[in-house]
């Protein structure tokens, strides 16, 4: 804590106005303004719970409680360490503690034709954590493939995974080519989280004589349609930034679109089909509609829940059961993407159609950063508690100052230790230390209110008690430590 902050000395006055060019009718004599600096003490309260309500769920955001659990929940899934036996490289150009985030072995997932793996890495560098990307057995032939990585790590977009950097490496005993991804702790495909098959589990019933258990399986849900446009609107705004970088996609797919937060999705994998198609010219214009063809299956197989929705003879019915479970409008939209017979079409020309629901989605996501907003006013004020007890480490114990040698046992700094041990040293009826947190929060926190409940303060020897309040005590603190803090400012 700089003892300087509270120096209103060193703040000089604002002197050097020239009132003589302003109007003299107007301002009689000069002004004058003082710095101050900001006063930490001074909490505000935050926003009635009528206008930001914490404890509903909004479409972004989850209840303050379960918001708290799944931010616990990611730091603990970002310290989590690989299986013992894992055999992975130490050290990756710059990376280590390389832990996997799917199976390295049985059905495994593959881009393209080639398997790709998916591990978390810390980099050397900045400390973070890093999503590795590797493309196995894939020799690159030239190295102006990583231009398209380039472009890709300079284009920032809230619902795209950002891209930072591509290299090549053998330390896998392979040709292996790796992406450099942000981490999301906990993402998940929208496949995983929507259309893949949930195992059966089993149902207990109870029943005249006993209780019988069976297999239960699990049916697909129909996703609710205000989620689905919200996908629709966050994907289509990811896209519209790709193409006006002159971009495609190229991968708008259920599984390379990640949901990393309630209602939240962003696009994953960017660049690496530009990498391994490098060799390979293609017209940018086919690929962007190809995006647009392949945003309409998207759309098809999470209104359907079935990722083949849009071939063969499936085709017809997914329109009759979208019919029958969705809206005429997300009807329109889904066979707007998938119609051969219309003109050439653009992601702006789709954002026009529905500019309502985007209007919708900006107020969702509006009201979401004011709840964000609101939690972050709530935790702002943790730090009162430490700068009290730092308050209490610069005064207690001080072995001298001021040349008195007894200068915190004395005068107000002898109630200040005597409160320290009220709060911290006291012992029960069998004299064993009672470590009760709960008491010290509310001792603490009634103190930097500095209210007037009053409490009994006894010495270690019991001979002497004084009766005090907390805002009493509270005075006492500052007023040494306000010693403190001009002694140490003096030059």
């Amino acid at each position: 804590m700089d003892a300087g902050f509270y120096d209103d000395n060193q703040y000089p006055a604002y002197t050097d106005y020239d009132h003589h060019a302003l109007d003299a009718s107007y301002y009689h004599s000069a002004p004058v303004y003082l710095r101050q600096p900001l006063d930490y003490h001074l909490y505000t309260p935050a926003p009635p719970a009528n206008f930001v309500p914490s404890t509903f769920d909004s479409h972004f955001v989850l209840p303050s409680h379960a918001l708290r659990q799944l931010l616990q929940k990611r730091s603990e899934t970002t310290r989590q360490i690989a299986p013992i036996g894992s055999n992975l490289p130490e050290e990756l150009q710059g990376y280590h503690t390389l832990v996997p985030l799917e199976p390295t072995a049985g059905d495994r997932r593959k881009f393209g034709n080639w398997y790709s793996t998916v591990y978390r890495a810390i980099n050397l560098t900045d400390g973070l954590p890093y999503v590795l990307r590797r493309i196995e057995n894939y020799r690159l032939m030239h190295q102006s493939a990583f231009s398209a990585i380039e472009i890709w790590s300079n284009l920032r977009h809230p619902n795209i995974i950002s891209v930072k950097e591509a290299f090549t490496t053998r330390s896998f005993n392979d040709n292996s080519l790796v992406f450099v991804y942000a981490y999301h702790a906990d993402a998940q495909t929208l496949f995983d989280v929507h259309l893949k098959p949930k195992p059966p589990s089993m149902q207990t019933h109870p029943y005249q004589h006993g209780r019988s258990s069976h297999l239960q399986a699990h049916l697909p849900t129909i996703i609710p349609e205000r989620t689905i446009w919200s996908y629709i609107v966050q994907i289509a705004s990811a896209i519209k930034k790709v193409h006006e970088h002159g971009q495609a996609v190229r991968n708008v797919d259920v599984t390379k679109i990640l949901l990393t937060g309630q209602n939240r999705v962003r696009i994953n994998c960017c660049g690496i089909i530009d990498v391994l198609m490098h060799d390979t010219i293609q017209d940018i214009v086919l690929l962007q509609q190809e995006d647009l063809n392949m945003f309409g299956r998207l759309i098809f197989s999470l209104c359907c829940n079935n990722i083949t929705a849009t071939s063969g003879q499936n085709y017809q019915k997914s329109l009759d059961f979208i019919g029958r479970n969705y809206s005429a409008e997300l009807k329109d939209t889904a066979m707007w993407f998938t119609s051969r017979v219309a003109p050439i079409r653009t992601i702006n020309m789709f954002l026009e159609k529905i500019s309502a629901r985007v209007v919708s989605e900006m107020e969702d996501a509006l009201d979401g950063n004011d709840r964000l907003e609101s939690e972050l006013q709530g935790e702002l004020e943790n730090a009162r508690l430490v700068r009290l007890l730092c308050k209490f480490g610069f005064i207690n114990e001080r072995p001298e100052f001021a040349r008195e040698p007894r200068w915190s046992e004395t005068g107000d700094r002898y109630i200040i230790k005597l409160f320290r041990d009220y709060v911290f040293h006291q012992v029960d009826e069998r004299g064993n230390p009672v470590v009760n947190l709960s008491h010290v929060l509310t001792c603490l926190n009634k103190l930097d209110a500095g209210t007037d409940e009053k409490i009994m303060l006894i010495a270690r020897d019991e001979q002497s008690c004084l009766i005090v309040s907390y805002k009493e005590i509270k005075h006492c603190i500052e007023s040494a430590f306000g010693e403190l803090a001009r002694a140490a400012t003096k030059q």
